[in-house]
């Protein structure tokens, strides 16, 4: 599965310079406000959209990451506290208690 995995990642790869190197021609990518324009080959553009979308993408999962931290760690105090409150073995049920052989016929 590892093989499959690299051989797909290569093939990834491989795609991705042939798009890259078919568009080296430069574009011009036209800003709204005023007469802004930048000239650059496409597939810089697209490497800074692709970069811009991570970074958006990361700062968008960081709020719900450090939920997540805090709520591990109320529940690790919990079951801390928990487990540490037990003193001594637990009770005996009411079967043990009678003692063998009683109650069952024998």
């Amino acid at each position: 599965m590892r093989i499959v995995s690299w051989l797909f990642n290569f093939l990834l790869f491989l795609i991705a310079l042939g798009f890259a190197l078919s568009n080296t021609e430069p574009t011009d990518l036209r800003f709204l406000i005023g007469d802004l324009s930048w000239r650059a080959p496409l597939v810089i553009f697209l490497l800074v959209f692709f970069a811009a979308g991570v970074v958006i993408g990361l700062l968008a999962a960081v709020p719900a990451m450090f939920r997540q931290r805090r709520e591990i760690a109320r529940l690790s105090r919990e079951l801390r506290h928990a487990t540490a409150s037990k003193s001594g073995p637990e009770p005996l049920p009411a079967e043990a208690a009678i003692g063998p052989g009683i109650g069952l016929g024998v």
